[in-house]
């Protein structure tokens, strides 16, 4: 992982397709790396949500070629690998998941999703107005702060349409992305190679999950059902 670390970071100097090119050598060898470790986080995964067992690395990875028609940095080439396990239907499903983020000086992992289309981000915000002695009880839970110390992004100013402001809970539900996300690291954190970090981790992601998805299903219909 130190070699395609050093990859990512001397690519984000070089981002261009000239260096990529003479650098192939060392991309793919980047990509062996990334397959054992996606083997690896899957198995991991599925201890703990066992759907994810039938995911292969296609479903959970992404193209190293960034999508360039409608930005204004044109550099050509992502400099971060992105792995997001998110089972039973992949990277797309609108399902929350488990996704780990590894890039030269950030690295963190998180549950749930982000872009929720309009009818689920409803959803999850009614399920939590529905639930929320249960939502608070997780978001109390000792255990699970101390995986996530970060809940919710892309906040509303104020409280969404049809809850009250001024309800003592409203900060549950401001969040336009529900996800749980770790603290930051500039270095490998312990979870990429201890299982046993991994392991606890992935138990609090679950936990999120089953709430977030819950909602999701409802919205969405039998087709996201376990």
């Amino acid at each position: 992982m130190k070699e395609t670390m050093r990859f990512l970071r001397e690519l984000k100097r070089n981002n261009n397709r000239e260096w990529f090119a003479a650098s192939r050598n060392r991309y793919e060898h980047a990509l062996e790396t990334r397959s054992a470790l996606v083997a690896r986080l899957i198995g991991a995964v599925a201890q703990v949500d066992p759907s994810a067992g039938c995911l292969t690395e296609r479903d959970c990875t992404y193209r190293i070629y960034r999508d360039t028609r409608f930005s204004t940095d044109k550099t050509p080439y992502k400099t971060h690998m992105g792995i997001f396990i998110n089972p039973p239907y992949g990277k797309k499903s609108p399902l929350g998941g488990y996704y780990f983020h590894f890039e030269p000086g950030k690295f963190f992992f998180a549950a749930g999703n982000v872009c929720h289309p309009p009818k689920v981000l409803a959803a999850i915000r009614r399920s939590i107005v529905d639930n929320v002695e249960e939502y608070d009880e997780l978001m109390r839970d000792h255990e699970f702060r101390s995986v996530f110390p970060t809940v919710g992004d892309n906040l509303l100013k104020t409280a969404p349409k049809g809850v009250d402001r001024d309800w003592e809970f409203v900060e549950y539900v401001r969040p336009r992305d529900f996800v749980a996300c770790t603290a930051e690291d500039t270095r490998l954190p312990a979870w990429h190679s201890d299982d046993d970090t991994l392991h606890r981790m992935l138990v609090q992601a679950r936990r999120f999950n089953r709430f977030i998805n819950y909602a999701v299903e409802e919205a969405l219909g039998s087709d996201y059902g376990d």
